[in-house]
C-alpha cells in the first residue's frame, strides 16, 4: 500500500503551468464554442449571464474546488480515493470511468470529422462551396451565388450541408439506428490518426501530456482572437453581436433559462468525470488549489463569453449576405453550427483556405485536450486501484484503452450518446459524491484536510455550498432532465421511442455501479457494525513515507497522527461508556420486569 503511494507521490507535474494548462484545456472544450453561444441567445441574450454567473458561483465553482482539494489531499484517482473517504461509495469511481469512456466515444468521432474537414481544406477551392461534386444532389443551391437564374426554395440545400451530411457523415446511406450501414474508410483512417496522437500524448502520464497542452491549450485562444478580429470586420457583424447580447429580462421568469444555466456551467467546468481528481493528485501537497480553482473556472467562463462574439459576428455576416434574420441563420446548435454554418461562412471569406485550416485545427485541439483529460482520469484511477497489474504495463494499458474506441458507430449513435450517456448519469454521480464528502466524510473533517494543505480553512460560504446549495443545485438539474427529457433529433431523422429507452439504459449502465457496489460492500464487510465500517474511511493518510517523499515541511506528522489517535481513543471510550450505560439501564429495566412477574 505504502509502496504504491510513494510511486504516485514521486510522479508530479514538471511545472505548475502544466497543471493549469491541462485543467484549462479540459474545461474549455467544444461545448464552450458551440453550446454556450446558442444557449445564451436562446435564453435572453445578455440577461442569461445573470443566472449563468449565479449558478457558477453557488454551484459550479464549489464543486470544482472540492474535487481539486480531494484529489490533491488524498493523491488518488476516482476509484481508490473512496477507501479514505467512504468505502461504500466506491462504485462512484467505477461509474465515472464508464462515463469517461462514453465521452471519449463520441468526442473522438467529432474530432475525426474535424480532421476530415482539415484535410479537405488544403485546396484552392473548398469542396463545400460548389454543387458540382459527386455527392451533390439536384437540390444543391449556393446561397451566395451571383447567378440570377438561381432561386432558393424550401427544398434547396446548401453545398456546405450536403458536404457534411452526404460526404463526411454519409447519413443518406443509413435509414437510422436500426441499420447503421458500413463504416466509412475515410473517417476510419481519421479516427485512427486521432487515437494515435492521443496515445503518444498520454502514454507516459502527465510528463508527456503536460508538455503537449502547451500547444493544444494555447492554440485555440490564438485562433479565437484571429477569428474575432476577422469577424468584427465583416459586413453585418454588428447584427450578430446585438442579437447575441440583446437582453430579454422577461425570460428570467421561465424555469428553462435557469435549468440551461445550471446545466451549462456544470458541463463546462466538468466535475464528476474523475479528471480534476486525477490532475490534482499529481500536485505538490501544499499547492494552492483554492487559487487554481478560481483562476481556471474564471478563464473557462470568460472563454465561453468570448466564443459567443466569435460565433455571432460570423452569423451576423451570414445573415447580411443571405438577406435573412440572424435567428434563421442560427437555427442549429451543436456540431451543425460548426460544420455547416460556420464552415460556409469561412468559405465565403477572403483567404478562406487559411481560415478553414486554423478553424478546424482549433476544433481538433479543443477535442484533444478533453480526450487527454478524460483518459488520464481513467488511467490514473485504474493504476491506483490495480497497481501490481498495471503500473509496469502503463503503455500497453493506454494503447488498449485508446484503440478500443475505434469501434465507432456513426452520427446517429454519436447523437444518442451525446444526449443520454453522460448527462443524467454524471450529475447523479456528482450528487452522490457531494453527499458522501459533506455528510458522511464530514464537512468539518474535509475543511480540516484543506487547512493541512493550504494553511487556512474554507470559509462559511464554501461549507454552506457543499452541505446544502450544491446538492440542491444538482437535484434541480436531475429533476429538470427527468421532467423534460431531451427530444433527440438529427437532421430529418426523428429518433423512435425505443431509442429513448435505449438511451436511458445507456445512462443507467454507468450509474448501476454505485448501488451494485454498495450491496457488494455491505455483504463482504466483516464485523457486527457493517454499516459503520462500510461508511468509515481507512484513515491511512498520511503515511510517514509519503510525507518524506513529498517533503512536507509545515506538517508535523507525529502531531497529526497523535491527534487522530487521541480522537479515535476518545470516541472509542465514549462509545464503550455509553454502551455500558445503556446496557445497565436495559438490565435494570429487565430486572424490574422479572420482579413484577414474580
Amino acid at each position: 500500500m505504502y509502496k504504491r503511494l510513494i510511486l504516485r507521490t514521486l510522479e508530479t507535474w514538471s511545472k505548475k503551468v502544466d497543471f493549469l494548462l491541462s485543467v484549462i484545456g479540459y474545461a474549455v472544450d467544444l461545448g464552450n464554442v458551440w453550446r454556450f453561444p446558442y444557449i445564451c441567445y436562446q435564453n435572453g441574450g445578455g440577461a442569461f449571464l445573470l443566472p449563468y454567473v449565479l449558478m457558477a458561483v453557488f454551484g459550479g465553482v464549489p464543486l470544482f474546488y472540492m474535487e481539486l482539494a480531494l484529489g490533491q489531499f488524498h493523491r488518488s484517482g476516482c476509484i481508490s480515493i473512496w477507501k479514505h473517504i467512504c468505502p461504500i461509495f466506491k462504485g462512484i469511481g467505477f461509474a465515472i470511468c464508464i462515463i469517461a469512456l462514453y465521452v471519449a466515444f463520441y468526442y473522438n468521432t467529432i474530432m475525426a470529422w474535424a480532421l476530415y474537414y482539415l484535410l479537405s481544406s488544403f485546396r484552392a477551392t473548398l469542396p463545400w462551396t460548389t454543387c458540382t461534386n459527386a455527392w451533390n444532389t439536384a437540390n444543391c443551391t449556393h446561397y451566395l451565388s451571383t447567378d440570377m437564374n438561381i432561386s432558393w426554395t424550401n427544398s434547396s440545400i446548401s453545398p456546405a450541408e450536403e458536404f457534411y451530411t452526404r460526404q463526411v457523415l454519409q447519413v443518406h446511406r443509413s435509414p437510422g439506428l436500426h441499420q447503421l450501414g458500413a463504416v466509412s474508410w475515410q473517417l476510419g483512417l481519421c479516427l485512427l490518426f486521432i487515437f494515435t496522437v492521443v496515445y503518444f500524448s498520454i502514454w507516459k502520464g502527465v510528463k508527456t501530456s503536460g508538455k503537449v497542452v502547451w500547444v493544444t491549450a494555447t492554440f485555440p485562444y490564438l485562433v479565437l482572437i484571429i477569428l474575432l478580429i476577422r469577424g468584427a470586420t465583416l459586413p453585418g457583424a454588428w447584427r450578430g453581436v446585438v442579437y447575441y447580447l440583446n437582453p430579454d429580462w422577461g425570460k428570467l421568469l421561465t424555469t428553462s433559462v435557469w435549468i440551461d444555466a445550471a446545466a451549462q456551467i456544470f458541463f463546462s467546468l466538468g466535475p464528476g468525470f474523475g479528471v480534476l481528481l486525477a490532475f490534482a493528485s499529481y500536485n505538490p501537497f501544499h499547492n494552492n488549489c483554492y487559487k487554481d480553482a478560481l483562476v481556471t473556472s474564471s478563464v473557462n467562463c470568460l472563454t465561453s463569453f468570448l466564443s459567443g462574439f466569435v460565433i455571432f459576428t460570423v452569423l451576423g455576416y451570414m445573415a447580411e449576405m443571405r438577406k435573412e434574420s440572424v435567428e434563421t441563420v442560427a437555427r442549429d446548435a451543436g456540431p451543425s453550427l460548426l460544420f455547416i454554418i460556420y464552415a460556409e461562412a469561412i468559405a465565403n471569406m477572403p483567404a478562406a483556405t487559411f481560415f478553414a485550416i486554423i478553424f478546424f485545427l482549433m476544433i481538433i485541439m479543443l477535442g484533444l485536450d478533453s480526450t487527454f483529460a478524460g483518459l488520464e482520469g481513467v488511467i490514473t484511477a485504474m493504476l491506483d486501484e490495480f497497481p501490481h497489474l498495471l503500473v509496469k504495463r502503463r503503455e500497453w494499458f493506454v494503447l488498449g484503452l485508446v484503440y478500443l474506441h475505434c469501434l465507432q458507430g456513426g452520427a446517429f449513435v454519436v447523437k444518442l450518446f451525446e444526449e443520454y450517456a453522460t448527462g443524467p448519469a454524471v450529475i447523479t454521480v456528482v450528487f452522490l459524491e457531494v453527499i458522501a464528502v459533506s455528510w458522511f466524510y464530514g464537512t468539518s473533517r474535509f475543511c480540516g484536510d484543506v487547512q493541512l494543505m493550504l494553511g487556512f480553512s474554507p470559509g462559511l460560504f464554501w461549507r454552506v455550498c457543499w452541505v446544502a446549495i450544491c446538492p440542491c443545485f444538482l437535484l434541480f438539474i436531475i429533476g429538470s432532465f427527468l421532467a423534460f427529457p431531451p427530444e433527440v433529433k438529427l437532421f430529418d431523422y426523428q429518433y423512435p421511442f425505443w431509442t429513448t429507452v435505449l438511451g436511458y439504459c445507456i445512462g443507467v449502465s454507468s450509474f448501476i455501479c454505485v448501488p451494485s457496489y454498495m450491496v457488494y460492500h455491505l455483504l463482504t464487510t466483516k464485523g457486527t457494525f457493517k454499516q459503520v465500517r462500510a461508511t468509515r474511511g481507512e484513515g491511512t493518510w498520511p503515511p510517514r513515507t509519503m510525507c518524506k517523499a513529498r517533503n512536507i515541511g509545515r506538517l508535523d506528522y507525529d502531531q497529526v497522527t497523535s491527534t487522530y489517535k487521541h480522537r479515535f481513543k476518545f470516541i472509542l471510550r465514549t462509545y464503550i461508556i455509553l454502551r455500558i450505560f445503556v446496557f445497565a439501564i436495559c438490565e435494570r429495566g429487565y430486572f424490574h420486569i422479572l420482579q413484577r412477574q414474580k
